[in-house]
């Protein structure tokens, strides 16, 4: 099988002068464009480079960055050289950064210039670091700079081969359920994923997608779509907000665009307040908006619907482990499924299962297995955990969820979220599909909060919209007319709903806020 950097030296032969990608910074105003035969040139200069400094096969390298074209040029220059990438959240503290890096163990650390200050105090805590470049042109005693050192290096293609099983990427987890897991892949499981996002969403030479998700997460699957049929992608790199989102669309006339649920919530909101037009905006070419990383609910894509009635949606489901988006996905075709994830995509197997290992019935709860050449190589030095989560070749991801009798499959929610309350079984997402549904919420999250009679009990922290109050009463009243009394919840805390950089709810915040004691 090729390698995704296969793939772009590919894209430069059959098309050169094709942008591959495209970064906007609304902040200050600035653009930039670069065609497949010039990513591919300067994707081999970093290669050349990192080889220079130690980088190839048994090695690895670190990148901490935001969203950028440098960003992406390192990317795969790093995985040319046959080394393994380490993506790091940007995000993470300088405590999470020596964790992953203690994990990894890093030969070199390439940064964006905005982090040089940090990792220059940080060095000496690096010790397997032999090498610190950064990207940009800040840089502090004992730091090379990316863009200087490309001065005079050739731009051929390196004398690397790798193959399939060769290890290719060191994700970590998001972390929101505790220390960040060290998620092991081999080049398979990115060309997996390329392939799983082009089937599922069409992807052909022209199209051109919005991708504002960080990269240093397995979502880069999405992009990955794009590099295997030759198309743009046009990252937004800042300023994720209503108003930026729905221009940036139109002046790149996307087609394509993945949203996470709170960015289009933000959006339908702007809509309905009027604070944005769509009327006004040239949204012609975008065939496709599509969402996943957390339940979307039914009522959300019911609002985009009404504003864009002609316009394809499909929600797609996956998990680091296995290599990122698309492990099942509904298909355009099937709008009258949405609220499930969908069907096993073309080259993936599932399965919903009971403790036993026993495929569940109708109506049944169970957990999702998955099986598929994406799934990872292994948790990272972590023999027990791994063999946990995969066995006799599935994984098992830790959702929980149902199968209806045309195949579909509804998340109900993760295995570690279920409240059980006087002894039954309550399933968080289902109660936030129904509170989401309230003209005046923004936002909701639910958990279990400890209750010395019942053990637990239900409780919602809701985000109302933007200038509206709620209240317990009023929030009791909508609730006893939608929910079973036992769902019911039995308390209301009206905060922000925290989310991880992909959209995930934070639920270890929410119960360290809020969980404490008997309520």
């Amino acid at each position: 099988m090729m390698t995704v950097v296969d793939l772009v030296s590919r894209n430069a032969r059959m098309y050169p002068e094709s942008i591959a990608f495209v970064e906007v910074r609304p902040v200050n105003k600035v653009r930039k464009d670069i065609t497949w035969a010039q990513f591919n040139e300067r994707m081999n200069k970093v290669a050349r480079i990192l080889i220079a400094r130690g980088a190839g096969k048994g090695t690895k390298v670190a990148l901490l960055g935001r969203n950028s074209i440098d960003w992406l040029e390192t990317f795969f220059g790093i995985m040319a050289t046959g080394a393994c990438v380490i993506p790091l959240n940007f995000r993470f503290t300088d405590e999470d950064i020596r964790y992953c890096c203690d994990i990894g163990e890093p030969g070199l650390f390439i940064f964006d210039e905005e982090f040089a200050g940090r990792i220059g105090q940080m060095k000496a805590d690096l010790s397997t670091v032999g090498a610190f470049i950064s990207i940009g042109t800040a840089t502090q005693p004992g730091m090379e700079n990316l863009e200087s050192l490309m001065d005079g290096v050739s731009g051929a293609p390196v004398d690397v081969e790798t193959c399939d099983e060769e290890d290719c990427a060191l994700y970590f987890t998001s972390g929101t359920t505790g220390t960040p897991k060290a998620v092991l892949h081999a080049h398979r499981c990115l060309m997996v994923s390329a392939i799983t996002e082009a089937t599922c969403h069409d992807w052909k030479h022209g199209d051109s997608q919005l991708m504002m998700s960080p990269l240093y997460h397995l979502a880069i699957g999405h992009l990955l779509g794009g590099v295997i049929a030759g198309g743009t992608n046009v990252l937004l790199t800042e300023l994720i907000k209503p108003d930026i989102i729905v221009d940036t669309l139109a002046r790149e006339k996307a087609t394509m665009v993945f949203l996470l649920v709170p960015w289009a919530l933000d959006i339908l909101d702007a809509f309905d307040k009027g604070e944005i037009r769509p009327e006004r905006y040239d949204l012609c070419n975008l065939r496709l908006m599509h969402m996943g990383a957390q339940p979307v609910p039914v009522s959300l894509i019911k609002r985009w619907k009404s504003y864009f009635p002609d316009m394809s949606y499909d929600t797609s489901y996956g998990l680091s482990e296995a290599g990122g988006p698309g492990i099942t996905h509904i298909g355009v075709q099937n709008e009258d499924k949405i609220g499930a994830i969908g069907r096993p995509s073309l080259i993936w197997d599932m399965r919903v299962v009971k403790d036993d290992g026993i495929d569940v019935g109708p109506d049944e709860v169970g957990e999702i297995i998955v099986k598929g050449s994406g799934i990872m190589k292994e948790y990272y030095r972590n023999p027990e955990a791994t063999a946990q989560a995969v066995r006799n070749g599935w994984l098992y991801t830790g959702d929980l969820a149902k199968i209806d009798e045309d195949g579909f499959i509804y998340i109900v929610d993760r295995k570690k979220d279920l409240v059980i309350s006087g002894g039954e079984n309550i399933y968080p997402v289902e109660i936030e599909t129904v509170i989401q549904k309230h003209p005046m919420v923004h936002d909701v999250a639910v958990i279990g909060v400890p209750n010395e009679r019942l053990g637990e009990v239900v409780a919602a922290v809701i985000t109302p919209v933007s200038g509206k109050t709620l209240t317990d009463a009023e929030m009791t009243a909508y609730c006893e007319e939608n929910l079973p009394r036992y769902k019911r919840p039995r308390h209301f805390f009206f905060a922000p709903v925290p989310r991880s950089a992909t959209g995930k709810i934070e639920k270890p915040k929410l119960r360290a806020a809020f969980a404490q004691g008997n309520l």
